[in-house]
């Protein structure tokens, strides 16, 4: 079951790298490959169960992991659940900033309860942890960190929500990249298209369908997997991404681009076997999310 990363063995033996929204999903994912890459991981989430089992699934395939339960969302349990990761391991080298979520509902129907509550677990919460993952120990020793948005170039019509937050991110990710350089810390972000992941099995039963036609209003053909978007987050908190700070990386197979006109823009199924796009299955661990499967 070990991960097929395509990053060289060893490339983050000895260094920390906290994964929020570890528990599932491309959390999950990545945290295995940068296990599997020699980092000691800490998974950060609400639900213990869900951390303890992939945890355990580190463990059993030879990487070194820990959790801690945390809402992001609540400062001082931020504070504290970093000075403990500090405490425990002596360091933060990496923070993978990938806890969020969302819903599915026009504007006009959004609480503000509702809209408060996104905001916070894709802004908020992520600007929370890197503040004192800054403040606690990059400042003081450098490091890097990978914060998660999404494809909201054309905005998000049905999730306004999540769309305001995530180019809020992006924003945040600017600002800190320019703020925080001086003390050799970079902040990117990775903007994941449609992915086969499981936060799609959290969409009400009757979205199934519009979600299994969302492949063919990509150009690559097909939805990415997460072990295209962790190869992303790691090669941005990789050393061969020294010079990248301040940037969003794409992993979308080029769906924003699609515009009126064009007709039917997906690749064949020939085509999407060709080594330069085929999909990149690296994490042998993986599940197809329920929506796609028959």
């Amino acid at each position: 079951m070990s991960y097929r990363s395509i990053f060289a063995p060893g490339l983050f033996a000895g260094q920390v790298v906290v994964v929020t929204g570890g528990g599932s999903g491309i959390g999950r994912c990545t945290a295995h490959e940068l296990a599997a890459l020699g980092a000691r991981v800490v998974l950060i989430g609400r639900n213990a169960d869900k951390l303890r089992a992939v945890q355990d699934e580190i463990t059993a395939d030879g990487g070194q992991a820990s959790h801690a339960v945390c809402d992001i969302r609540q400062e001082d349990a931020v504070r504290q659940t970093v000075a403990g990761i500090v405490a425990q391991h002596g360091a933060i080298d990496g923070l993978v900033n990938n806890a969020g979520g969302q819903y599915i509902t026009p504007a006009e129907k959004i609480s503000a309860k509702g809209w408060q509550a996104v905001i916070d677990t894709n802004l908020t919460g992520g600007f929370l942890m890197a503040r004192e993952c800054f403040t606690q120990c990059m400042a003081a020793r450098g490091g890097s960190v990978v914060n998660m948005v999404a494809d909201m170039w054309g905005s998000m019509p049905g999730m306004a929500h999540s769309g305001a937050a995530r180019a809020g991110m992006v924003s945040l990710t600017e600002s800190a990249a320019l703020e925080w350089a001086r003390h050799g810390v970079r902040v990117n972000a990775v903007a994941p298209g449609y992915i086969a992941s499981s936060g799609m099995d959290h969409y009400p039963p009757e979205a199934g369908p519009m979600l299994r036609e969302m492949a063919h209003t990509v150009p690559a053909g097909r939805f990415g997997n997460e072990a295209e978007v962790s190869a992303a987050i790691v090669y941005l908190l990789s050393p061969a991404a020294s010079f990248i700070s301040g940037t969003v990386l794409r992993v979308d197979g080029a769906r924003p681009q699609v515009r009126m006109g064009w007709g039917d823009v997906a690749a064949p199924a020939d085509v999407r076997q060709r080594a330069a796009v085929r999909p990149f299955d690296g994490f042998a661990r993986y599940q197809t999310p329920k929506v796609f499967q028959s």
